[in-house]
């Protein structure tokens, strides 16, 4: 499965059954994704250089404005879209198969995560995955260890807690 009928397919789809090709892809994707950020959060990288392995890591340009303090984590990549003068501080995690889109002007706390998907409640079927899409609009701020849930947008706002809740709207 390619990376555009992935995000096609994951952009249509709520319920992911286990071992499905849809399920076999994300976890081919994880493989290529561990292997990236163990290359990024293993040594010192130049801005230029974070910006690259992003880029490897989503599949997608990553603006020459977008800041990352290492360590980063992500279970996939290629389900992430970053905007421009985007920061990420050190430490966030994101679980990115269901769609995770940061608009312009974002900062992104310490030790964020950002969840899409939710497994199956019913133990006969764990395995399957339920996917919703996360949404940060522009000149949000997300503070330390905020953690945001599948299916949640955030509109201009500064956002704190677990599970993050608007504090100010800007």
């Amino acid at each position: 499965m390619t990376i555009e009928e992935f995000r096609k397919a994951m952009a249509e789809v709520e319920y992911i059954p286990a071992g499905s090709e849809l399920h076999r892809a994300f976890h081919a994707f994880s493989q290529e994704a561990l292997k990236i950020t163990a290359e990024l959060n293993g040594a010192y990288h130049a801005p230029e250089e974070v910006r690259a392995l992003m880029s490897r890591l989503t599949a997608s340009e990553i603006d020459e404005s977008f800041g990352l303090f290492p360590p980063f984590h992500t279970d996939c990549g290629k389900n992430t879209k970053i905007g421009k003068r985007v920061f990420i501080n050190a430490g966030c995690q994101f679980q990115d198969q269901g769609g995770i889109t940061i608009g312009d002007d974002v900062l992104i706390g310490p030790q964020t995560i950002i969840a899409t998907l939710n497994h199956d409640p019913d133990p006969d079927n764990r395995g399957g995955m339920f996917a919703k899409p996360v949404k940060i609009g522009n000149k949000v701020w997300l503070g330390a260890r905020v953690t945001i849930c599948p299916g949640v947008t955030i509109g201009e706002a500064v956002v704190a807690g677990v599970p993050a809740k608007v504090i100010k709207r800007i």
